[in-house]
C-alpha cells in the first residue's frame, strides 16, 4: 500500500461543524451551580450537584430488597481477552466474517475473501443491535429461539484486505477491495438458537440476511421526493443505496429493528470551492475517508458530492443527503426493503430509544447527534399508536424537537416545525428561511441552531428506565471544551458524563421536563457516582458511550476509551458496569480486550442470556503486525464479535 495523506483510514469521527453561538451544557451546568450557591436551599432538578439524586426512584420499596447486584467487580485491567465476573462466562459468537447466507463461504484468516464473500458474511466492526424471539411479532417472550440483528459501524481497511487497501497516487486501484468494504459495513441478521445446555447456535435459514452499504434503500417521510434528495441513481429523489457507519440502533413497538446512521459524512467529498449548507454544516471535505469516489463507475462516483453536471439527476452533489438517518428494517422479512425515515431528522444519529408506549398515545423516541457539541432530539408522532394495528407509518408524520436545558433545572423540547409560530419568528430573528419541512429535515441542525438548543458534549447512547420513565443519555467527552467549572472541572472535558431528565407529560409528549447529572465519569479525584461521591476502584470509568436498561431497572453503561487514555490512563481497557439508579451502587461488570470498544446490548426475555458487542480489538494493527489477537488468539488477526454472557448455574444474569 502507498501511503496517501488525501485519504483517512482513521475511526472517522466527525470534526466540529457547529459554530453557532448557542449556549453550551457546560454554561448552562455552570450558572445553575452558582444559582444553587446563591440561594442556599432549592437543589430541586440539580440536586446531583449538591450530591442529592434529584429524579429518585418513586418505585422504591422500603422494605429491605434483595442485593440487585449480586456479583463481585471486575477489576481495571489490559488483557487481551473478555474478563467477566467469577460464575459467569463469556463465549464469543458469529464474529466477523461468519458465513451467515447465500453459499456460505468461509473466513479466510489471511483475509482473501472476496466482495461477494463479505456481502455473504457478518460485517466487520460490531455495534448496537437487538434480539427478536420468534415470537416478537406476538408475545415476544420466547427466549431460546430468535434473530439477532447487529450494527457494523465502520472498518478497519489494513485488516479487512489480505495486505492492506491499495493505493496509487492517492487513488483508489482496486474495485473488488473496495466493494468489500461497502459490503462489510450494514447490519446482519441472523437466526439463532439456544440448546439446552445454554449453548449458542446459529442456523442456516432463510431469514438471515445481510443489509450493506450498496442495498437498495425506500426514501420516506417529508423530505421524500424533495429536490434536496434528487439523484443520477433517484431522479424522483424517492430511493437511495446503502446505509453507512450503523452505530447505536433502536426497535419499534411493532417488532421492526432500526439501525443509525452516525458519522456517514466521512464517506463523501466534495471539490466545490463553496458548499451548501446542508454539506458544510455536516462536515463534508474535498476528500473522503476511505476514497471510495477515486473509483470509476457510478456504484462509487455517488461518493463525489461535486456540481459536475447540469442539474441534481445527472449527478451525486445530493448524494449525502440521502445519509443521516434512521433506517428500518423488518428482520422477519428478507425480501422487505430498508425504509429511511426522513421525519426523525438528518445528523449524526448514535440511536433510537422509545419512551413506554402507551394504546391511544402518540410514540416518543429519542436520539444523540454524536459529534462535539450537537445535540438532543425527540420525536412525537402526530398520530396515536395502536398495539397490533400500528406501523412505521408512525415514523412518517410527527413533530421534531431539539432540547434546551435551562440553568434552573427546567427544559424545553423546541419545534422543529416550519407551521409552529416559534420556529417562524426565530427564523426570522436569525435570517434562516427554509422552503418547506423537508428543507428543515435535510438541515436538522442548521434548524437546531436556529431556534437556539442546548450545545451538548457529544450525546450518544439513550436509554429510557422501565418503571419511571426517566431519560438518561451518556455524553461521552468534548475535547473542545475550554472552560471549566465547579461542577465540570475539567478544560478541556476527557471524561464525559450522563444526564438524565423526567417529562412533565405523562406520555413524554409534552414541551417540558427536569433535568440532573446522574454520573460524572472519571478517576477518583475527578468524578461523582450517582450520591454524589467520588467513584472507586470497582467503577471508575471514562467516556462512557452505550447504555440499556435491563427489565429490572437498573442501567448498563458500556465505555469507549480511545488513544493515551485507553492506553495509558488508570481505566485499563474498555468496560462495562452496572448501575442501580434506585442506591446508586455502580460497579464494573465485564472489561473487553485490547484496543477494543465495548458497545451494543440486548438480551433474551428470559434474561438468562446477555448479548454484548466487542468493536474493534487491535485497533491501530496493520496487515501484519496485531495489538490484539482476540477472538481467535495464535497469531491471527483481530475479530470484531458478539460475546454470549451468561451464568454458570444457567440462572438470569442477575
Amino acid at each position: 500500500m502507498t501511503d496517501d495523506n488525501n485519504i483517512l483510514f482513521g475511526n472517522g469521527d466527525e470534526l466540529p461543524s457547529n459554530r453557532s453561538a448557542n449556549p453550551h451544557i457546560q454554561d448552562v451546568i455552570n450558572l445553575g451551580r452558582r444559582k444553587i450557591l446563591a440561594g442556599g436551599a432549592a437543589l430541586g432538578a440539580l440536586a446531583f450537584l449538591g450530591g442529592v439524586p434529584a429524579l429518585a426512584d418513586q418505585a422504591k420499596p422500603a422494605f429491605k430488597r434483595r442485593n440487585r447486584l449480586p456479583f463481585d467487580a471486575v477489576s481495571i485491567n489490559r488483557a487481551d481477552t473478555v474478563t467477566v465476573p467469577a460464575g459467569y462466562t463469556a463465549t464469543a459468537f458469529i464474529p466477523w466474517g461468519t458465513p451467515i447466507c447465500g453459499s456460505y463461504p468461509g473466513y479466510l484468516e489471511d483475509a482473501s475473501n472476496s466482495a461477494q464473500d463479505q456481502a455473504q458474511q457478518t460485517g466487520m466492526h460490531h455495534d448496537g443491535m437487538h434480539f427478536f424471539p420468534m415470537d416478537a411479532k406476538f408475545r415476544a417472550r420466547k427466549s431460546d429461539h430468535g434473530l439477532l440483528a447487529v450494527n457494523h459501524e465502520y472498518i478497519d481497511a489494513p485488516l479487512l484486505h489480505r495486505n492492506g487497501p491499495t493505493v496509487v497516487n492517492g487513488k483508489r486501484v482496486n474495485a473488488d477491495e473496495v466493494r468489500k468494504e461497502i459490503n462489510a459495513h450494514g447490519v446482519s441478521i441472523v437466526e439463532v438458537r439456544r440448546s439446552v445446555r445454554g449453548e449458542w447456535t446459529m442456523l442456516p435459514s432463510a431469514r438471515n440476511r445481510r443489509i450493506t452499504g450498496a442495498t437498495p434503500m425506500r426514501i420516506e417521510g417529508p423530505a421524500r421526493g424533495h429536490d434536496l434528495m434528487k439523484t443520477r441513481y433517484s431522479p424522483s429523489g424517492t430511493s437511495t443505496r446503502g446505509t453507512l457507519n450503523n452505530c447505536s440502533n433502536g426497535y419499534t413497538p411493532w417488532g421492526t429493528y432500526l439501525t443509525c446512521e452516525e458519522n456517514w459524512a466521512g464517506y463523501f467529498a466534495s471539490r466545490d470551492a463553496e458548499l451548501p449548507r446542508h454539506l458544510q454544516r455536516y462536515g463534508i471535505r474535498s476528500a473522503s475517508r476511505y476514497g471510495w469516489e477515486t473509483i470509476p463507475g457510478d456504484e462509487f462516483q455517488r461518493f463525489d458530492a461535486t456540481v459536475s453536471a447540469e442539474g441534481p439527476r445527472a449527478d451525486y452533489r445530493n448524494e449525502p443527503n440521502t445519509f443521516g438517518w434512521i433506517v428500518e428494517i423488518d428482520p422477519f422479512d428478507p425480501d422487505s426493503t430498508p425504509v429511511k425515515h426522513t421525519a426523525l431528522g438528518r445528523f449524526a444519529h448514535e440511536g433510537l430509544v422509545f419512551a413506554p408506549t402507551r394504546s391511544g398515545a402518540p410514540v416518543v423516541c429519542y436520539s444523540g447527534d454524536d459529534s462535539q457539541n450537537e445535540y438532543i432530539y425527540k420525536y412525537v408522532s402526530r398520530d396515536k399508536y395502536r398495539p397490533q394495528q400500528s406501523d412505521s407509518r408512525l415514523l412518517d408524520e410527527g413533530t421534531l424537537y431539539v432540547a434546551r436545558f435551562n440553568p434552573d433545572g427546567s427544559g424545553d423540547w423546541l419545534p422543529l416545525d416550519i407551521e409552529d409560530a416559534g420556529f417562524q419568528q426565530a427564523c426570522i430573528a436569525a435570517g434562516v428561511s427554509f422552503a418547506d419541512q423537508g428543507d428543515v429535515l435535510i438541515n436538522t441542525r442548521l434548524a437546531a441552531d436556529t431556534v437556539g438548543a442546548t450545545r451538548m458534549d457529544r450525546p450518544e447512547w439513550g436509554a429510557v428506565h422501565p418503571n419511571t420513565g426517566d431519560v438518561y443519555f451518556t455524553l461521552t467527552n468534548n475535547s473542545a471544551r475550554q472552560e471549566a467549572d465547579a461542577a465540570n472541572p475539567r478544560a478541556p472535558n476527557p471524561y464525559g458524563h450522563i444526564i438524565r431528565w423526567r417529562e412533565l407529560s405523562s406520555n413524554h409528549s409534552g414541551t417540558q421536563f427536569q433535568w440532573d447529572l446522574y454520573l460524572l465519569a472519571g478517576p477518583q479525584n475527578d468524578s461523582r457516582d450517582p450520591l454524589g461521591k467520588p467513584l472507586s476502584d470497582e467503577n471508575i470509568l471514562a467516556s462512557p458511550d452505550g447504555l440499556w436498561f435491563d427489565d429490572e431497572g437498573r442501567l448498563w453503561i458500556q465505555t469507549d476509551m480511545s488513544g493515551t487514555q485507553l492506553e495509558k490512563g488508570p481505566f485499563g481497557n474498555n468496560q462495562m458496569l452496572v448501575s442501580d439508579p434506585q442506591t446508586g451502587e455502580t460497579k464494573r461488570f465485564l472489561v473487553g480486550p485490547v484496543g477494543a470498544e465495548v458497545t451494543g446490548i440486548t438480551a433474551t426475555p428470559d434474561f438468562r442470556t446477555l448479548f454484548v458487542n466487542i468493536q474493534h480489538p487491535g485497533e491501530g494493527s496493520s496487515s501484519t503486525e496485531y495489538t490484539s489477537t482476540w477472538p481467535d488468539e495464535g497469531n491471527r488477526r483481530p475479530r470484531s464479535a458478539t460475546v454470549v454472557i451468561s451464568r454458570n448455574d444457567g440462572g438470569r444474569v442477575l
